[in-house]
């Protein structure tokens, strides 16, 4: 959210009321001169880094003091690009996993997992065609 709104006040006219311009016929949502100054505030709020941002706009209708990116910064500040960079330092890899491993140990994986599911449905199987064969020849088993 871009903070330029946080401490705005209502514009005011030469009489030190409330300057009617700025706002539609309901007094509550703003007219296209508040739009306007509302949208310069937005686009100068996001030229600015997270930390420096103007946290009022002050309603000056003013199209010159629109904010322009500059050549070292030439993007819309975010938290990710506000900060300076904070420098890393690599550590040595020399004593990792070789990358193809990875792939070899999912293929074993697979199957140790096809080899468990195969042998699990073939004795279920091969259980239930010795009980129908008992039941077929009237084979009566011993139970405990």
């Amino acid at each position: 959210l871009q903070p330029f709104f946080k401490n705005t006040i209502v514009p005011l006219d030469t009489d030190g009321r409330p300057d009617s311009t700025y706002f539609s016929k309901d007094c509550f949502h703003f007219s296209e001169r508040g739009h306007a100054d509302m949208a310069t505030a937005l686009w100068n709020n996001m030229l600015e880094p997270v930390g420096q941002k103007q946290t009022y706009n002050n309603f000056t209708n003013a199209r010159n003091n629109l904010k322009c990116p500059t050549e070292e910064h030439p993007y819309i500040f975010t938290k990710g690009n506000s900060f300076p960079s904070v420098t890393t330092t690599t550590s040595d890899c020399s004593g990792s996993v070789p990358a193809w491993l990875a792939a070899v140990l999912a293929i074993v994986g697979l199957l140790i997992g096809w080899v468990i599911t195969w042998t699990v449905f073939f004795c279920r199987d091969k259980t239930s065609k010795r009980k129908m064969m008992t039941s077929s020849l009237g084979i009566k088993e011993t139970t405990f």
